[in-house]
């Protein structure tokens, strides 16, 4: 899919950018966390992804809010009741008169203040891992106190932009070791809004409180939360669906605070069903099958030392080095992850052959990889791959050593009488995996 052309609304003077893209019969205005880039947001594969489904069955608009992305930045310090009028003016621009309005985040404070005070435009709501007030106060026992939220806001807003930035850890902790989508995270940070209008934005929304508005809300809503976000706690989630009258509220399994980091298709399940009354058949089965995943170690330091040019082509000897193991050993490549990759076999021993050799053959090239290997139940939509088997084979791998090729107790259950000699590793627990997990490494 082309990345959608931007245009401009006109708010009050103020330029508002945003897209709008999508063939369904009905329309969704999607309003962003605290910050974005409605350009930049699609050179993230599951971004683009997560965008992808939803236009399958929307017409989709998502604008950057003023004050971020590609909207007017120098407007100082705008108020809740400006920004409803940017979303007005949105929806205007585009000669929408009704529409589904869907909020991510702090998106969702807008999305339900617009749902309570112009439900003749709204034809329901959407609020996505999003909350009332963000802080504790009397009544409202959740989210942090005043002093431990300044302290992180500033914390946050001291790293932003740099590796050290703790958007990664809040919002997509599944992706954290990811030095590839690190990059790609801090550079989104930039073009979105400066440190300063970080600390100025998180300081009005610690300020804004909707509890009164939620009893008031009358079109249909749908509440989804993750009962692991990190950065908004489930208890938010629940308060929203407890107070808004008959509000449909669904609680999905993952830690990302980000709705298309981690395993997004039963969050666009939810959306798909509520706005469109089915959910859309997916070409999905489920087979027994292992998973390879491979990554280069101190990968950014080494990106570093070589600069962007040399280290491009580093990677690209890798990927052909990758694509001929695979050939040789029947494996299928799922996708490249930057700085590694993801493929797919029908035995685990030859996904432990493909891995040994991967680890030898970048070696010679200068270069460590740890290398997971785990069999288990996969679930296949069509080029993807999910599903705790492949969650479990991404945790494995993480936990492996430079040059090390670390698999699960069922791969060397699978692969006995094959000569595959192994060294117990002990047992270990996997994040996001219930239970102890005993750990091999295939011998050298």
């Amino acid at each position: 899919m082309d990345v959608p052309e931007t245009r401009y609304a006109r708010s009050d003077g103020i330029d508002i950018a945003y897209q709008s893209f999508g063939t369904g019969d009905v329309t969704l205005v999607a309003v962003p966390p605290i910050v974005s880039n409605i350009e930049l947001i699609w050179e993230d594969a599951p971004a683009a992804r997560y965008l992808q489904r939803l236009s399958s069955f929307v017409r989709l608009i998502h604008f950057d809010k003023r004050g971020t992305g590609m909207s007017e930045r120098s407007i100082g310090n705008p108020t809740l009741e400006e920004r409803i009028d940017d979303l007005r003016a949105v929806m205007d621009a585009e000669g929408v008169e009704r529409a589904y309005i869907g909020g991510l985040s702090e998106g969702g404070i807008m999305a339900a203040y617009f749902a309570a005070t112009h439900p003749d435009r709204a034809i329901g709501l959407i609020l996505n891992d999003t909350f009332a007030r963000l802080t504790r106060t009397d009544g409202y026992e959740i989210g942090p106190i005043d002093e431990v939220f300044d302290e992180t806001m500033e914390a946050w807003a001291a790293a932003w932009g740099t590796p050290d930035t703790l958007t990664l850890g809040m919002f997509a902790p599944s992706r954290v070791g990811d030095a590839d989508y690190l990059r790609w995270l801090n550079r989104f940070e930039r073009t979105t809004v400066t440190p300063g209008g970080l600390r100025a934005m998180m300081q009005l929304n610690r300020e804004l409180d909707i509890r009164a508005v939620l009893p008031i809300i009358s079109v249909p809503t749908l509440v989804i939360h993750r009962v692991g976000d990190l950065a908004v706690p489930v208890e938010h989630g629940r308060y929203l669906a407890e107070h808004i009258p008959n509000a449909r509220y669904v609680e999905l399994p993952g830690i990302d605070h980000l709705p298309w980091v981690g395993e997004f298709q039963a969050d666009l399940d939810e959306i798909e069903e509520f706005i469109t009354g089915h959910r859309h058949e997916t070409d999905t089965d489920r087979i027994l099958a292992t998973v390879l995943f491979t990554d280069i170690v101190q990968s950014t330091e080494r990106a570093s030392e070589l600069g962007d040019r040399k280290w491009r082509m580093v990677l690209d000897a890798l990927d052909d080095v990758v694509a001929r193991r695979l050939e040789r050993y029947r494996g299928r490549l799922v996708k490249s992850t930057g700085d590694g990759h993801l493929a797919l076999f029908d035995g685990p021993a030859r996904a432990v052959h493909c891995a040994k050799e991967l680890c030898t053959a970048a070696k010679s090239m200068g270069l460590q990889l740890r290398a997971g290997v785990h069999t288990g139940e996969v679930e296949v939509r069509g080029d993807d791959v999910g599903g705790i088997g492949v969650h479990i084979g991404a945790r494995v791998s993480a936990l492996a050593g430079a040059s090390e090729v670390l698999v699960s107790r069922t791969v060397t259950d699978l692969v006995a009488g094959s000569g595959i000699e192994f060294a117990d590793r002990g047992e270990h627990d996997l994040k996001g995996v219930s239970g102890r997990w005993q750990l091999y490494a295939v011998a050298r």
